[in-house]
């Protein structure tokens, strides 16, 4: 077992959760939930972002298995400048759309 796929299995039985209730979550089959708590299946980050979601962390607190403070400062930092850039993607968005908005327009 992998390191990633301990700290899943640790977090699912900290939920008080078994295979079935976090494949059905993850709307995967039990068995390859357990490649992936088992490190048989590689995850990709589509994955890790359901997983981090699952367990309302972030994908780097999903590697973490240290507890230490100077870690939680790092996490902190990085869930600040995750939460921004998501900030500035919306903004993004809206921007797109409206230009796409403003382009149909001129052609009507």
């Amino acid at each position: 077992m992998n390191t990633l796929g301990k700290r899943i299995r640790f977090l699912r039985q900290q939920k008080g959760w078994n295979q079935r209730d976090v494949a059905e979550r993850l709307n995967i089959s039990i068995p390859a939930f357990s490649k992936i708590e088992n490190g048989i299946t590689d995850v990709n980050l589509s994955r890790l972002n359901q997983l981090s979601k699952l367990f309302n962390l972030s994908i780097v607190q999903l590697f973490s298995t240290s507890d230490s403070g100077e870690n939680n400062t790092r996490i902190e930092v990085i869930n600040s400048i995750t939460y921004k850039l998501q900030q500035r993607t919306s903004e993004i968005i809206e921007l797109q759309q409206r230009i796409i908005d403003l382009y149909k327009q001129l052609h009507k």
